[in-house]
């Protein structure tokens, strides 16, 4: 069956209403925000240890400001649920979860079993990112 939201966390999705990040300064205690192309993810910075869930917005599959700010929002150690939300497909799944994207809310519903499956399309990969996968190149250099 499709889905219209995968996690890949085990823990439980946060219920927090999630704030815009032009409306972040206005709410003080926010749990939950989202991200649209141009937002600074820097910004975000200082709110890591308080936020559950940052969604970053990919209003069309083509832009992809969204992975800077997932592999930003990361290397400065974010450990919260981090979705992807919008025209979010299927064969982009693996590099999304390259740069740190552990749950999806795509605009048209896919199954987890072709996530599970993109994710497994490529075990060994070329660049070194915050997944933890070390890539190719250093098998064979060490």
């Amino acid at each position: 069956m499709a889905e219209t939201l995968i996690r890949l966390r085990d823990d439980a999705a946060s219920t927090a209403p999630v704030v815009a990040f032009a409306d972040l300064s206005e709410a003080g205690n926010t749990a939950a925000v989202r991200l649209s192309p141009g937002d600074d993810a820097r910004a975000l910075l200082p709110l890591l240890d308080q936020l559950t869930l940052i969604e970053v917005e990919f209003p069309a599959y083509t832009d992809g400001r969204g992975y800077s700010a997932a592999s930003i929002l990361r290397e400065y150690g974010y450990t919260g649920e981090l979705r992807a939300v919008g025209d979010v497909l299927v064969d982009q799944i693996s590099h999304y979860r390259r740069v740190g994207f552990d749950a999806f809310a795509p605009n048209q519903p896919i199954t987890r079993e072709a996530v599970d499956k993109a994710i497994a399309t490529w075990p060994e990969v070329y660049q070194r990112t915050v997944d933890g996968r070390a890539p190719i190149w250093a098998a064979r250099h060490g």
